[in-house]
């Protein structure tokens, strides 16, 4: 997989859970976030109890609350959609705050907060206490479609790439005198786009055209071999098995 990436998500550290194999954390927060989705949204207390689960595991892996918070804003599109719901979904009305608003699309925007705030805090600590390179190798221990993992890793190692050539596109037009300020330049951005495509298609054929001829043959050797022991797969399992107890109490109590 070649050297590792940083990326903005990520906080390094030195940790219990920085130190779980990728793949054991991959399977516990994808074990997690079905637990969650599975859980009745009327068990309000639950919701509470699985925040607190992933407290104590930020807790454990060192992550500031702020930091967490901070990369939380990301859910803001689905916050907007959900306040929007007890407005428009039908069903009986209550009032709140002097306004009338749906019973059912309270429900609805409080199912969707809560269960998308507690999926994208769970990915988020997924990604602070890893790496980009070990997730790869984590995907491809979990024996993910090894054509998607190499998919992923070239987007990932490209991705800077093709921004950079976007950054230095962008400094030729502003120091052509060039500056947006309405629709009369689009026809210049949308060149711009098209350019941008020509480019990084014709880079990716030279990058393909170079791997070919250094022997691959469609799948990327693997250079780490990446494994867990039980006692690893018992902490990571910790999470998901904590919750899974939350969830059959929300659907009996």
């Amino acid at each position: 997989m070649g050297a590792g990436h940083a990326h903005k998500l990520y906080r390094h550290g030195h940790s219990p859970v920085h130190d779980l194999p990728p793949h054991c954390k991959l399977a516990a927060v994808v074990c997690f976030v079905v637990v969650v989705v599975s859980t009745p949204r009327e068990a309000v207390w639950a919701f509470a109890l699985y925040a607190a689960l992933l407290a104590a595991v930020a807790a454990v892996a060192r992550i500031p609350a702020g930091f967490l918070l901070r990369r939380l804003v990301i859910e803001v599109p689905f916050v907007a959609f959900a306040l929007l719901l007890p407005f428009v979904v039908p069903g009986e009305q209550t009032e709140l705050l002097g306004v009338s608003v749906s019973v059912p699309g309270l429900w609805g925007a409080w199912n969707v907060l809560a269960k998308g705030t507690l999926g994208v805090a769970a990915s988020v600590i997924l990604a602070s206490t890893t790496e980009l390179r070990s997730l790869l190798l984590g995907l491809q221990r979990l024996r993910l479609p090894p054509m998607l993992v190499q998919i992923a890793s070239f987007m990932i190692r490209y991705g800077d790439v093709i921004t950079d050539e976007l950054r230095r596109m962008s400094i030729a037009r502003r120091s052509r005198g060039f500056e947006a300020r309405g629709v009369r330049h689009w026809g210049v951005l949308a060149k711009t786009a098209g350019a941008l495509f020509i480019r990084s298609y014709e880079r990716g054929e030279r990058v393909h055209l170079a791997m070919v001829s250094r022997g691959y043959t469609g799948s990327m050797p693997v250079i780490d071999e990446v494994t867990a022991s039980r006692t690893q797969w018992a902490h990571a399992a910790a999470l998901p098995l904590f919750a899974l107890v939350v969830c059959l109490l929300g659907w009996t109590v």
